[in-house]
């Protein structure tokens, strides 16, 4: 007898995203026994366009979270396998088929997540970055997951009632899917990664978001996650090489701070800051067709000041690799667009200039001190032990898209190292005073009780 599937999607203010992820839904050649959309307290028209679609509307009062959202779908679920899907994602047309094959083929699958495509709907260069690198990363995870996850997951509803669904303790989009997933393993319940089964991200991502979600709702609650059950798989983002980068760029940093130090350019931290919060702020603008002329002044004027300040403090090996670098970025319209619309091999030849360039005038700069030294020498460990991430990337969006990807890439390394700092910190302190919720993992039973919305 064939396995039925309910799918269950949270909602909270995502009438434009809903609507084109109900639209693909309906679009599958494996039609879901349902579709339960769980409306968190919108203020929009998320529940009528829902509605529209065919969809049965469960609202709550107040707005308490994905998590609690979730849990009032699978209690309402009529079907064998709860499929949950963010409002924000678009199924393929053999996404719930395949979904429904993988559980049939094996009695002894509890549980299974899928990946990002490499389409993200959002064409802005952070939020083409940031879900390609969610598909990356589930792209070279295992097939014997580690954790779960709720932006495109699917887990026998017996499975699911019987371990207390999602943790309703978290009230906002945070790790209450991870969360889940390490009480499945500690349980013994098999969880596997299909990377075949794909769904296209509609979310368009903005800096500050980027660094919220990383940190807050994230990294640090993550962080504590792993204090709590003392485990830390060598698997997606905790695979070993990751960890090693963020040991590395901090290392960096160090050294970048030794120099500024050492040089009395105390400037350059700051300022380095700056001008990537511009340079950010200056691409999503460019993305969404508008030219922001301050922005853009604001930008060129604050590479002169550093060019101007390194040439007074001794600095000026900085100089060169900064305005090349700057000037790529800023005019990567020019040739790096998508691959049918650029000349053929002109955005490769100029990144190999750019590339050969620095590396010439870096390395030629090695004997003068040290610091340069270590400073060059870091910096390409983090380059070879992330290679296959900037090739994902060049072959997915071209070498300039790659480039540019690099600094947010350091980035990201920087804040997990803080989050993780953080983390360890909140907890111990909660710890001490016996009030942190993850203090202990929980031994009470906490099933959901088996109640239905026919």
């Amino acid at each position: 007898m064939a396995l039925s599937i309910s799918v269950i999607i949270p909602v909270f203010n995502s009438a434009a995203t809903l609507k084109p992820c109900l639209a693909q839904l309906a679009a599958s050649t494996k039609v879901p026994l349902e579709c339960l959309v769980v409306d968190d307290g919108s203020t929009d028209e998320s529940a009528e366009i829902a509605r529209q679609h065919g969809a049965t509307v469960i609202s709550c009062r107040r707005r308490r979270g994905p998590a609690h959202a979730r849990n009032a779908g699978a209690r309402a679920a009529r079907g064998d396998i709860l499929f949950f899907l963010d409002a924000d994602v678009c199924v393929h047309p053999d996404t719930v088929g395949r979904v429904q094959r993988d559980f049939e083929d094996d009695s002894a699958l509890d549980a299974l997540i899928g990946s990002y495509d490499a389409s993200p709907g959002a064409k802005d260069f952070l939020s083409q970055y940031k879900n390609l690198m969610h598909c990356y990363v589930h792209q070279q995870g295992r097939r014997e997951a580690c954790t779960f996850w709720s932006g495109c997951g699917a887990i026998r509803r017996a499975v699911f009632l019987k371990h207390a669904g999602f943790d309703e303790s978290y009230e906002r989009p945070a790790i209450e899917d991870i969360e889940l997933g390490y009480r499945l393993r500690t349980a013994g319940h098999r969880v596997i990664l299909d990377k075949d089964l794909l769904v296209q991200h509609l979310k368009r991502w903005t800096f500050w978001g980027l660094l919220k979600t990383d940190i807050l709702d994230r990294g640090i609650p993550w962080t504590e996650l792993i204090l709590r059950d003392r485990y830390m798989p060598n698997d997606l983002n905790l695979e070993l090489s990751q960890r090693v980068s963020v040991a590395l760029a901090f290392m960096l940093v160090g050294v970048a701070v030794a120099a500024s130090i050492y040089w009395k350019g105390y400037f350059l931290t700051p300022l380095l800051a700056l001008l990537v919060l511009l340079l950010s702020r200056y691409w999503l603008e460019f993305a969404t067709g508008r030219r922001s002329m301050p922005v853009l002044l604001g930008v060129g004027s604050l590479v002169g000041l550093i060019v101007w300040l390194a040439f007074q403090y001794h600095m000026k090996v900085i100089a060169f690799p900064l305005v090349l670098g700057c000037l790529i970025l800023l005019l990567r319209h020019r040739y790096g667009g998508p691959p049918e619309k650029r000349k053929r091999g002109l955005s490769e030849i100029i990144v190999a200039l750019y590339m050969l360039g620095t590396t010439v005038f870096m390395a030629a700069q090695l004997p003068y001190h040290w610091i340069i030294f270590i400073f060059f020498v870091v910096g390409a460990m983090l380059l070879v032990i992330n290679t296959q991430f900037y090739l994902f990337l060049a072959a997915k969006r071209g070498r300039v898209f790659a480039l540019a990807a690099v600094p947010f890439h350091l980035l990201y390394h920087i804040y997990n190292g803080f989050s993780f700092v953080a983390g360890f910190v909140h907890y111990s302190w909660g710890r001490l005073f016996e009030k942190h919720p993850l203090a202990a993992a929980p031994e009470v039973d906490r099933s959901l009780p088996d109640v239905r919305k026919r």
